[in-house]
C-alpha cells in the first residue's frame, strides 16, 4: 500500500513546538513555578518502580498536610479535577440515593448532572450566583430532603464565592448524611480544615492553588465514606475511578491498576513540597494579601466586584464588566497585546464578569501590577 503525502497544513505542524509565554490570570491553569517545570523534565521511571512508589507515599502525606486531614485514603487521581470530581460521585453515590446539592454556580450544576448519571435521586437547594448558604438554609433543606449525601462547592470557580463550612458537619451528623465538598479552587490558597470541619469526601485539582500543570488531581475519603463504599451491594460503575481498585495501587498492596502519568506526579510532588516549605498558613496569608491588593487596585480603576467582601475567594475574583464595555474584546486584547489571560463569565454570569485568578506561583504583587497596567491601557476609562 502507498502512504499518503502530508498536506501543506500538516507540514506546518512538523515545526518544533513554539508556544507564547502567557501570564495566566484566568480561572486556571495558573503558571507553574520554575522548579515544578524542572521536575517535569526529570526522566521517567516505571510506575511500579520502588522510587516512584516512594514518591506516591510522599504525595499522600503532603496532601494530608495541605488538606489538614488524617484520612488514610488520600491520593491523586490520574486525570484533571473533573476526573477527581467524578471519582467522588462514582464511589459515594448508589442508585436511588438522595443527594442534596447546593447550587450557587456552574459547578454546583455539574455535581447535579454527575450525580444524576450515577442514578441518584438528586435534590437541590439554590442561591443566586455569587451568594452562599447559611446554616439555617442547609438545616431546612436537610429536614426536607433527608439525603444520604450533602454536596457543597467550597470555592465556586464560576462566581468567586467561598462557601463557609463551619458547623455544616454537625448538621450532617444530625441528619445522618455524608458531607461532600468541592475544593478545586480553594486547595492551597484558602484555609481548609477537612477533619475539623468533618468533611467526608473532597476533591481538587493540581493547576490552581497548587500551581502545578493539570492532570494529577487530589481526592480524599473519610472512614465514614469508606464504610459506605465497602457496603455497596454492587460494583462502582466507573472502573477507572473505582477507589476500591485504586486504593490497592496507592496502598501497601501496590497492585497494578493503570500506568500513572509519571512526570505529572513528579510535578505534583514538587508543588506540594514547595507549599510545605513555604508553610501552609504563610501560603494562605500570601494569597489573601495579594487578593486584597488586587481588589483595591481594581476598585481604584473604577471597577466593581461581584461577591461581597466577606465571601470573596482570595484565589479567584469576579469583576463586573462595566456597561457599554465588550468584555470579550477586552480579554482578547489583553491576550493578544499583553500576553495576559483572564477568564470570562460562565452560565448566568456569561458576558457580565471577568474572572481573575491569583493562584499558586502567580499570587504575587508583580502579577497584579502587570495586569493593572495593562487594564489601564485597554479599558475605555
Amino acid at each position: 500500500m502507498q502512504t499518503r503525502e502530508i498536506n501543506n497544513n500538516q507540514k506546518l505542524r512538523l515545526q518544533p513546538l513554539a508556544m507564547p509565554q502567557r501570564l495566566l490570570l484566568g480561572p486556571g491553569p495558573s503558571n507553574a513555578h520554575p522548579e515544578i517545570l524542572q521536575a517535569m523534565n526529570t526522566p521517567p521511571v516505571g510506575h511500579l518502580d520502588p522510587a516512584f512508589l516512594g514518591l506516591m507515599d510522599e504525595i499522600q502525606s503532603l496532601l494530608r498536610y495541605v488538606w489538614q486531614t488524617e484520612n488514610p485514603l488520600t491520593i491523586a487521581v490520574s486525570g484533571t479535577g473533573t476526573a477527581a470530581m467524578e471519582a467522588t460521585i462514582a464511589n459515594s453515590v448508589e442508585p436511588g440515593d438522595v443527594v442534596l446539592v447546593g447550587v450557587a454556580g456552574y459547578f454546583g450544576n455539574r455535581l447535579v448532572d454527575m450525580a444524576g448519571r450515577y442514578g441518584a435521586d438528586v435534590r437541590t437547594i439554590s442561591k443566586p450566583w455569587g451568594k452562599t448558604f447559611t446554616l439555617e438554609d442547609l438545616r431546612t433543606a436537610l429536614e426536607t430532603h433527608r439525603p444520604a449525601i450533602l454536596a457543597l462547592v467550597h470555592a465556586e470557580t464560576s462566581t468567586g464565592a467561598r462557601q463557609p463550612l463551619e458547623g455544616v458537619s454537625e448538621l450532617c451528623q444530625e441528619f445522618d448524611c455524608l458531607l461532600l465538598v468541592d475544593t478545586v479552587t480553594s486547595l492551597g490558597g484558602v484555609p481548609i480544615f477537612l477533619d475539623e470541619w468533618g468533611v467526608d469526601l473532597a476533591y481538587s485539582c493540581s493547576q490552581k492553588g497548587l500551581g502545578c500543570p493539570p492532570g494529577a488531581s487530589p481526592f480524599t475519603m473519610s472512614h465514614r465514606a469508606m464504610q459506605k463504599l465497602q457496603q455497596r451491594p454492587t460494583k462502582v460503575e466507573n472502573w477507572y475511578l473505582d477507589i476500591s481498585l485504586l486504593s490497592k495501587y496507592w496502598g501497601s498492596e501496590r497492585v497494578y491498576h493503570h500506568t500513572a502519568p509519571i512526570n505529572l506526579y513528579y510535578a505534583l510532588r514538587e508543588a506540594l513540597r514547595l507549599l510545605a516549605q513555604e508553610g501552609l498558613e504563610n501560603c494562605w496569608q500570601r494569597h489573601q494579601k495579594n487578593a486584597e491588593y488586587l481588589w483595591k487596585s481594581l476598585e481604584n480603576l473604577g471597577l466593581s466586584l461581584h461577591v461581597e467582601r466577606e465571601f470573596r475567594l482570595p484565589t479567584l475574583t469576579t469583576v463586573c464588566i462595566p456597561d457599554g464595555v465588550d468584555g470579550k474584546a477586552i480579554a482578547r486584547k489583553l491576550l493578544d497585546e499583553y500576553n495576559i489571560e483572564i477568564g470570562g463569565g460562565l452560565g448566568e454570569l456569561a458576558g457580565k464578569v471577568w474572572r481573575i485568578g491569583l493562584m499558586g506561583y502567580n499570587s504575587r504583587p508583580e502579577s497584579v501590577d502587570q495586569l493593572i497596567t495593562a487594564l489601564r491601557d485597554v479599558l475605555p476609562i
